[in-house]
């Protein structure tokens, strides 16, 4: 046999291995976050699973279930009644429930419950909800003008101003949000518009003790007991139009909202997941996954891990600087053990080697047809080069970022940028300090004034810079450190005015020539490090562009040779919004056995009276009475609390509805396991699984422990009868 013929062979033998490896991996574990238009290619396997409801509904975004599923622009969220009240994670208005605590009005230990549509309280300035409305294709706008004869920059200037043109279109319609997201690495472009909801109001979250029950401790981990849950409310103008808080704003009617089911779920169940997942890393080369694992993650969890070690220390003892830090801890807490999980996922599944040989399998395929070869080859090893480049600026750019974690530098930077911005057009400007903009930079600008006190964050950012300054002197900003050397950091704290929010908000707007005559001393070195910041942001611009090209067509290459082993490719996630499947089940590990669904007596078994495992005093005598009305599990005998499945999902999901094979509320997913995160580089059917917190526990909890009747009625539930 000749080379020829064993190399074909051989690319044979490795396909078919990779297409059976997927057969297995998506029939077990579900894979896939798939847009609503691709439901035609997987609504069959959805109803041969248990989905009830005609597959083509689920492609529509004019009818429930889809259009009731909103975006919180970092969370996912469901409307769940006609009055515009939406229910999501308690992660997820933790920052509002902080925002509106402080010393004597401690919500995030007591929890929060409007009596009224009048309690309810504005949430955290930046809050919005994003209703959507239309997904389309605008590939072909995005790619008018971009040839090859463009160099990297430019390329990446064509590309951007087709994307404002077209967002600009959108916008034209008034309360509108809209946004161009990159699939298949530039081979494909979508619009996404959404109707923007400007008023977010509080509505409930339970105690600490619930909605974050187990804490740092339990966070990623199963069992789990943690009644994750919370409510926010739409809000708009008497006549319908979006605006921000006003006292005579009223509830929005939404066209459709969920239906909360009044049978829960069992083990074995059909259970989907509509929501707009944040980033997936599956697609990506050999050598990027390698250089991840093996240098920037690890530096990145080393540096969140020292971020809230430093967060820790400066707040103690100090309650009121603990409830003023809460949301920013929690944040770098929970990435920094999802991190912890990748690595060790990395090569608890040898990623490695399994990129390798599927990347190899691929190559020689392309490698085994002249016309593949002339379509793809330049276009893989162009992207390899550009791989090498990209990585060597990323790790770069872990250490300067940590310069904005002085909060009131980065407001500056912020301030500063917009004066010079807004010297050009507004079709000119960079996408962030448009007109479009505005309110969400204020809304960013003013988030600070309950987030900060100048003594913690003078420390944050001494040991910043500490770490700032172990990058070699060229990748340093002379002129940043010049500044600030001459002004001193005693100077720079003591003589800012910027610390106060009606101060900083005035800046907004003044022309750049007042900043660079400023002497507030936060102010010279944001001036200061304007130069470099837009020579770095070039320099990652030509970067982009550069990188487009080639990995559009590698990602065209990879599609065919996947289709051509019956092998259907959803794209990365991307903050879009998609639906994903599975079953409710448990999980077989060495030593182990993961029973689906956790229960009340287990809750009660975990708790302390202290610490992360304090649950309120109510839960615990009602567990101990067994008084759990109608909200018993038949199959359990007992009050579920949290439920796993093997649902395809990832950061962003959380708050996504979970609705059973009718498309009815059955709970929220809130989180995955350790073991399971590194599905968002490449899904194992084994270790993957995602957590939700069961509906009954909801409802159980807003009835017999918090009192929540006025929202059962509202959202359809027939409460139990008191005991």
């Amino acid at each position: 046999m000749n080379s020829k013929m064993n190399a074909h062979l051989k690319c044979l033998a490795q396909a078919t291995a990779i297409a059976l490896l997927w057969k297995v991996s998506a029939t077990s574990a579900h894979e896939g976050m798939w847009m609503p238009g691709q439901i035609a290619e997987v609504g069959a396997a959805m109803r041969e699973d248990g989905l009830q409801l005609d597959p083509a509904q689920l492609r529509r975004l004019d009818t429930g279930p889809l259009n009731a599923i909103v975006s919180l622009g970092g969370c996912s969220a469901s409307f769940v009644s006609p009055q515009g009240l939406v229910a999501t994670n308690h992660h997820c208005v933790f920052g509002s429930i902080q925002y509106n605590s402080k010393e004597g009005q401690d919500y995030l230990t007591n929890g929060f419950l409007a009596k009224s549509l009048g309690d309810e309280l504005p949430a955290e300035p930046g809050s919005r909800i994003y209703v959507i409305e239309d997904i389309r294709d605008v590939t072909a706008d995005m790619l008018k003008g971009v040839s090859d004869k463009l160099n990297g920059f430019a390329r990446y200037q064509q590309l951007d101003t087709n994307r404002k043109a077209l967002i600009a279109a959108c916008e034209g319609q008034p309360n509108r949000r809209c946004d161009v997201g990159s699939y298949y690495g530039g081979a494909s472009y979508y619009l996404q518009q959404k109707l923007e909801i400007q008023d977010v109001r509080l509505v409930y979250a339970p105690a600490l003790g619930i909605g974050n029950f187990g804490g740092e401790t339990d966070n990623w981990m199963w069992p789990r007991h943690t009644g994750d849950f919370g409510f926010y409310r739409a809000y708009v103008a008497p006549d319908g139009s979006s605006r921000p808080y006003a006292r005579d704003n009223v509830p929005y009617g939404p066209k459709s909202w969920l239906r909360i089911a009044s049978k829960g779920v069992q083990e074995g169940d059909f259970v989907m997941v509509a929501g707009f997942p944040g980033a997936t890393n599956r697609f990506l080369t050999a050598d990027e996954v390698r250089f991840n694992f093996a240098d920037y993650e690890p530096l990145l969890q080393r540096l969140l891990s020292d971020y809230a070690a430093q967060i820790n220390q400066a707040t103690a003892g100090n309650r009121e600087a603990q409830i003023r830090y809460a949301a920013i801890l929690r944040g770098v807490e929970n990435y920094k053990k999802k991190l912890a999980g990748d690595l060790a996922g990395a090569d608890a599944i040898g990623l490695d080697a399994r990129k390798a040989i599927e990347e190899k399998a691929f190559c020689d395929w392309v490698a085994d047809d002249p016309a593949r070869q002339a379509r793809y080859g330049a276009a893989i090893r162009e992207l390899d080069a550009m791989v090498a480049e990209n990585s060597r600026a990323s790790l770069k750019g872990l250490r300067q970022a940590l310069l904005n974690r002085a909060q009131i530098l980065s407001s500056a930077r912020t301030l500063y940028r917009w004066a010079k911005e807004h010297e050009k057009p507004d079709e000119d400007r960079e996408s962030g300090f448009q007109d479009r903009d505005r309110n969400e930079t204020v809304d960013q600008l003013t988030q600070i004034e309950l987030r900060y006190l100048p003594d913690i964050d003078r420390k944050l950012f001494e040991a910043a810079l500490d770490e700032y300054r172990r990058l070699d002197a060229k990748d340093r900003d002379t002129a940043f450190e010049t500044a600030l050397d001459q002004i001193g950091l005693d100077r720079v704290y003591a003589e800012t005015k910027l610390a106060d929010t009606a101060t900083r908000l005035g800046w907004l707007g003044k022309p750049a020539t007042a900043f660079e005559a400023s002497d507030d001393p936060f102010i010279k070195l944001a001036v200061a490090l304007y130069p470099g910041d837009i020579a770095a942001e070039r320099a990652k611009k030509d970067r982009a562009g550069r990188t487009q090209a080639p990995r559009a067509t590698y990602m065209q290459g990879l599609r065919a040779y996947r289709q051509a082993i019956d092998q259907p490719v959803y794209p990365d996630a991307n903050g879009s919004l998609r639906l994903t499947w599975g079953k409710i089940t448990g999980r077989t590990r060495d030593g182990q056995i993961w029973m689906p669904f956790t229960t009340a007596e287990g809750l009660l078994a975990k708790h302390t009276g202290r610490g992360e495992f304090d649950a309120p005093d109510g839960v615990v005598a009602a567990i101990r009475a067994k008084d759990y009305g109608p909200y018993v599990a038949p199959a359990l005998g007992t009050l579920p609390v949290d439920f796993m499945s093997t649902v395809d999902i990832t950061n962003g999901n959380s708050g996504s509805a979970t609705l059973n094979g009718r498309g009815e509320f059955v709970g929220l997913a809130f989180d995955g396991t350790l073991e399971g995160v590194i599905s968002d580089w490449a899904p194992d059917a084994d270790r993957n699984r995602s957590i939700h917190v069961d509906s009954r526990f909801m409802i159980w909890t807003m009835d017999k422990i918090d009192g929540a009747g006025r929202l059962l009625k509202e959202m359809g539930v027939r409460r139990a009868p008191r005991s």
